[in-house]
């Protein structure tokens, strides 16, 4: 194989890679949200400089992708934490977990996205939207909320997944140090929202070392929602190097 065809792949293995070389369009993608109220204290602890933080608030997550090209269906559930960057509100992703290597591998890689496996399920039972996320054998996350109790409007469903998104891209290098470090900015294009709702909802985090969602605490479910879309995720782009402020 010529240098100038190494050159040109995105990923290894070198004749099998991970992913596919594209921008994946999701259609049917369904999502659980419960915002909830944490202990302030927990943010600061796990948010970086130069993000802030206003209200304590957490969005734990659910989706369920029904189709996306190049990666086929998956399930994936995680934390976003309400966030501004230089004025700009939007959302800091904390954890993600996901049950399809591709869409791991290629979410870490290729854009910044935290991403590591995980069992996630969404599914309906006796009336309920229920969202469960298992790390290994153990649960560490049940959310509940009645299924299709009251619609939500269109424009605030958008509004709801369409806010930035902010990420740490850090790359090590081969002494030990880390050869990239910086926060990465993206957020959702393309966005048909097909249905929308809301309702009562409760959400119960477990401990486990490994899966430490519980470590920002549940205090108060603030609001709930279910949604029904087709998207395309946007290319990251960088807007603050750790690295340039020790060098």
């Amino acid at each position: 194989m010529k240098a100038e065809d190494v050159r040109r792949r995105l990923s290894t293995p070198l004749t099998g890679p991970a992913f596919p070389p594209m921008s994946p369009r999701f259609t049917d993608r369904e999502y659980l949200n419960i915002v909830y109220r944490t202990d302030p204290e927990a943010l600061r602890a796990v948010v970086p400089e130069p993000l802030e933080i206003g209200e304590p608030l957490v969005r734990f997550e659910v989706m369920r992708m029904g189709d996306v090209t190049g990666y086929g269906p998956y399930t994936e559930a995680g934390q976003a934490i309400p966030v501004s960057f230089e004025g700009e509100r939007g959302e800091y992703l904390h954890a993600m977990y996901l049950d399809n290597f591709a869409a791991t591998a290629s979410g870490r890689e290729v854009s910044a996205y935290p991403k590591t496996t995980g069992s996630p399920r969404l599914y309906v039972d006796h009336g309920a939207l229920v969202g469960t996320l298992d790390y290994g054998s153990l649960r560490v996350a049940t959310a509940t909320m009645g299924y299709q109790h009251r619609a939500l409007d269109l424009d605030e469903a958008r509004a709801q997944i369409t806010v930035p998104t902010f990420m740490l891209k850090i790359v090590p290098g081969y002494t030990g140090r880390p050869r990239v470090s910086e926060l990465v900015r993206t957020e959702i294009t393309d966005v048909t929202v097909k249905q929308a709702w809301t309702g009562p909802a409760r959400l119960q985090l477990f401990e486990h070392v490994l899966a430490p969602l519980a470590d920002l605490p549940v205090r108060q479910i603030v609001s709930a929602s279910h949604i029904l879309t087709d998207l395309t995720l946007a290319p990251v782009r960088p807007v603050h190097d750790y690295l340039k402020e020790t060098s």
